[in-house]
């Protein structure tokens, strides 16, 4: 068996793991169960046409990752408002709903608007001061309180229980703050005038390549690094009292630290041995799948949504995007080019005609005219897609995560942390696994 000494093993040549390496610098080998770099963030093409797996916008937050971003692309990478949708009620309003209830049906923007008043405000008139609120401890908690029963009803349950597969209810509320615009009454109000600004909740503003796909990002990362990135290689398993990680085909790599971004749950598979506390942990890692369409259609339509979200029962899907409606050079000229996301439990879509049904709806919603438009759909799973948030991960995460730092093992990233997080974070993590490792081998 043919045997590779490393002082630090990188498990993933996403984002994450190529951001650790570019910030090592040297002393590392990235290893990749892929044929490319970026992990999701990767663009396939097919016809001319080019798919993101799914949206990868880009949201810039930070200076240190704006200016490697403009570092590594310059001009190529370039700023756009966001255009959003939500498709409800037969028709589109403004995104995001809760502060945008104009175009609604009168009865619902009323139970909508009446609602967050009766959660947020208190008669100012009154002797008893409001009562105090506990902290949100579910994630419909957060809802009911932020927003309101009536936000509730219309939009935030019917849409979170599709693309979380369980009810908000089973969801604790640790990651809402950033994640889930709240108006304020004065936003409401003029959402239902008409009149409210469009720049609520953290992706009102987005960074997206020129060219070539969000898979741009990844490759200008991969080209700036002095180390090796071995793809097509998959870990099959770790010996952490050895320091040793084998592959399928049988290379060794002995290291001395070791950084993965890989789904945390995957990665305590590749362990040969785990304490017992860290195994009854793992049940408690719990995700969807999902599984989406690429869909290429005939007529260029630059003015529609960059995506809509979609609340309605009556469609499986909870989001779909345009790539050509952010950037029309995603598909040749006179074409356009969407993705449609389907999440559920298990790695199989338990459903028949999803092909049809998705092009037939797509027609129904006003984005493609005909089923005579559609060039082609393809159809792709991403087995493991969200991590579920619930009162028993945390403690769960922590313990893993604990046990593999006294083993001098980083686990990051989105799916190596078990997290919610976008690009950016990403990036930052790898950062952050970059400066644990210098302060590992200075010790």
């Amino acid at each position: 068996m043919p045997t590779v000494d490393v002082d630090t093993l990188i498990i993933g040549a996403g984002l994450t793991g190529l951001s650790a390496a570019l910030h090592l610098g040297d002393g590392y080998a990235v290893v990749e169960r892929a044929g490319h770099v970026g992990g999701l963030a990767h663009t396939h093409v097919e016809q001319g046409h080019h798919f993101d797996i799914t949206g990868h916008w880009l949201h810039l937050r930070t200076a240190e990752v704006r200016a490697l971003v403009d570092r590594l692309l310059g001009d190529e990478m370039v700023a756009r408002d966001r255009r959003a949708r939500v498709y409800s009620h037969g028709g589109y309003t403004r995104y995001p709903f809760q502060a945008n209830t104009f175009g609604l049906p009168p009865k619902v923007a009323a139970e909508c608007v009446m609602g967050f008043v009766r959660a947020r405000c208190w008669d100012r008139l009154s002797a008893e001061p409001a009562p105090p609120l506990p902290p949100p401890r579910t994630f419909a908690d957060f809802i009911l309180q932020r927003l309101g029963d009536g936000i509730a009803r219309h939009f935030m349950f019917p849409y979170n229980q599709k693309i979380w597969t369980v009810h908000p209810t089973e969801l604790d509320a640790s990651w809402c703050d950033r994640f889930v615009p709240v108006p304020s009454l004065e936003d409401v109000i003029l959402g239902a005038l008409g009149q409210a600004e469009q720049r609520l909740g953290y992706n009102a503003q987005f960074a997206y390549p020129r060219r070539g796909g969000i898979a741009r990002l990844p490759q200008a990362l991969r080209a700036e690094l002095r180390g090796p990135v071995e793809l097509n290689r998959a870990i099959s398993g770790i010996d952490l009292e050895q320091r040793i990680a084998t592959t399928g085909e049988g290379v060794a790599y002995r290291f001395r630290h070791l950084v993965s971004s890989a789904p945390l749950n995957r990665l305590l598979a590749m362990l040969r041995s785990l304490p017992d506390l860290v195994r009854d942990a793992a049940p408690h890692l719990r995700h969807t799948a999902v599984t989406y369409f690429d869909v290429a259609a005939r007529g260029a339509n630059p003015d529609q949504p960059h995506w809509s979200y979609v609340p309605e029962p009556d469609k499986p899907f909870y989001r779909v995007g345009s790539f050509t409606a952010v950037e029309p050079a995603m598909s040749p000229p006179d074409t356009r080019s969407f993705y449609v996301e389907i999440s559920h439990q298990g790695e199989a879509l338990p459903l028949a005609d999803a092909e049809q049904r998705v092009v037939e709806q797509l027609c129904q919603m006003g984005l493609i005219g005909s089923p005579s438009d559609v060039l082609f759909v393809r159809r792709r799973t991403i087995p493991v897609a969200y991590v579920l948030e619930g009162a028993d991960v945390a403690p769960a995460r922590r313990t893993i995560l604990e046990y593999l730092r006294q083993q001098r093992v980083i686990s990051t990233g989105r799916y190596g942390a078990w997290t919610y997080a976008a690009m950016e974070d990403a990036i930052v993590d790898g950062m952050n696994a970059a400066k644990q490792i210098a302060q590992w081998r200075a010790s």
